[in-house]
């Protein structure tokens, strides 16, 4: 027992290593554990070192061999080895996958930044989410939901497997430790990870973040078609993100016992049961189908070099593709710092009425398109056909001279964009939160009337005697 206990020490002590590249096929063992991995087969009639065989299947078995998705686990006890489910006994009312009862609202809409727990109370990452918006029935497997989470304590011997769909966590405060099945996830503010369909994870506060604030992020799901890289067309072969830039854990295992308690999110309602062996029991994996991480100062942008604003879906990280070709079921879009060096041209994002869908969140500074009220933290959702744009004061600075010089967007600065197909409706408790923003449209009522023909007429009066007229961005 005390080989044991300090086996567990030694392996938590260490950082967590990891596996570069996006939808590779992997192998891993965890360190003094070579051999664990069969050779020349996937299920032997004994495995070594006397563990189990277990498939985790993230599509169908049929699936075209390009899509299909699965590894092989080799665990020192099955999953299967538990309770029966229940109900929790703490149901978060707040987590929703029945949108039937959602809002439906064209109005603009914006949250301030969502409050961080604080003690006595103890919010963990299941307990701490809280659903904004969604669409779509996870018992199809089509659509899509949008969470924040707030929290303030680690999740410690409890897990949790989402059987409704994929996990895109972006942190905004807080570094996180995530543990999973396959190995462990440092995962910081300027970070993502993407923990996928079934996969048990658990969701910790990294390096005393507990004490310092605690943590609060925003968590895309899709029900539907795993993330993946968007096609690059006439950009090429490199740029955007890059799949050599994505990180998948390496082996690693829990070899202790006593409670553990294991929570499974299914059609949005929360199950928990428990069992006498930690869930991460993992000694070695093999295939495609694993949890990442991706940094995003690794993301390489695209942008206009000589004039117009580009369309955001050039920053598009990671995608979930619906029926259609080339649109999106669900987006992650970045927004990182550049340089902007479009010429004559208006560089902030242009006023828009979208067909997709666009919900926005700041994970720092202050965002080009409404300087001061967005607040890193906080979230705005515009709806399919919901008109938005910079607001006044940004329109006014932006079309002055002084902005037609090469311009570096601050390095301080990192927003993003969850953009859907799907028409997302609200939660009555988004509706209701205490931190909504009923002023928001307020910030376009001094967007003034510009209009003067005289302008134009002067310039074609120029023109006919010989002259030159103004420019468009003098005029």
């Amino acid at each position: 027992a005390m080989g044991q206990e300090e086996g567990d020490k030694g392996r938590e002590a260490a950082r967590p290593e990891y596996q570069s590249g996006f939808g590779n096929h992997f192998e891993s063992e965890a360190p003094g554990m070579e051999g664990a991995l069969p050779q020349g087969q996937n299920n032997p009639r004994r495995c070594p070192f006397g563990l189990y065989a277990e498939q985790l299947s993230g599509t169908a078995f049929t699936a075209p061999r390009a899509s299909c998705q699965r590894s092989w686990l080799y665990r020192i006890r099955p999953s299967v080895t538990h309770a029966p489910f229940h109900p929790v006994e703490f149901p978060n009312r707040n987590l929703v996958a029945d949108f039937s009862q959602a809002a439906v609202t064209p109005n603009q809409i914006r949250w301030f930044p969502f409050q961080v727990p604080h003690a006595p109370a103890r919010v963990d990452f299941v307990s701490g989410l809280c659903t904004l918006c969604g669409s779509g029935e996870p018992g199809a497997k089509d659509g899509f939901a949008i969470h924040v989470y707030t929290l303030n304590a680690s999740m410690g011997s409890a897990c949790l497997a989402n059987a409704d769909g994929d996990f895109l966590i972006v942190p905004q405060q807080g570094a996180l430790h995530v543990r999973t099945e396959f190995g462990r996830l440092d995962v910081a503010p300027g970070e993502i990870c993407v923990v996928q369909r079934g996969m048990r994870f658990s969701v910790d506060l990294r390096d005393g973040a507990d004490a310092a604030g605690g943590g609060r992020g925003y968590v895309l799901e899709v029900y539907g078609a795993h993330f993946q890289l968007p096609e690059l067309g006439p950009i090429g072969a490199n740029g955007l993100a890059n799949p050599q830039d994505f990180q998948s854990p390496t082996a690693w295992f829990e070899e202790g016992e006593g409670e553990f308690t294991v929570y499974h999110k299914l059609q949005g309602q929360l199950f928990s049961t428990k069992q006498d062996f930690s869930p991460y029991n993992v000694v070695a994996w093999r295939g495609n189908y694993a949890p990442y991480k991706y940094d995003l100062s690794r993301f390489c942008p695209m942008n206009a070099v000589s004039f117009d604003h580009p369309d955001p879906s050039i920053f598009t990280v990671l995608t979930s593709p619906s029926v259609h070709p080339g649109v999106g079921a669900a987006d992650f879009v970045l927004f990182p710092p550049r340089w902007s060096v479009a010429e004559g041209t208006f560089r902030p994002p242009y006023f828009h009425r979208n067909t997709m869908s666009e919900f926005m969140g700041l994970i720092k500074g202050d965002y080009e398109g409404k300087i001061g009220g967005f607040a890193p933290g906080g979230a705005s959702l515009h709806t399919c056909m919901t008109p938005h744009g910079p607001d006044a004061g940004t329109f006014e600075r932006a079309t002055q001279d002084s902005h037609q010089v090469p311009a570096r967007l601050a390095d301080t600065c990192l927003a993003f964009m969850f953009e859907t197909d799907r028409i997302p409706r609200v939660t009555p408790h988004a509706l209701a939160a205490e931190t909504i923003d009923k002023n928001y449209y307020q910030c376009w009522v001094d967007l003034r009337s510009h209009f003067d023909p005289s302008v134009e007429k002067e310039n074609a009066q120029r023109r006919e005697g010989g002259g030159a007229g103004l420019p468009l961005d003098e005029a």
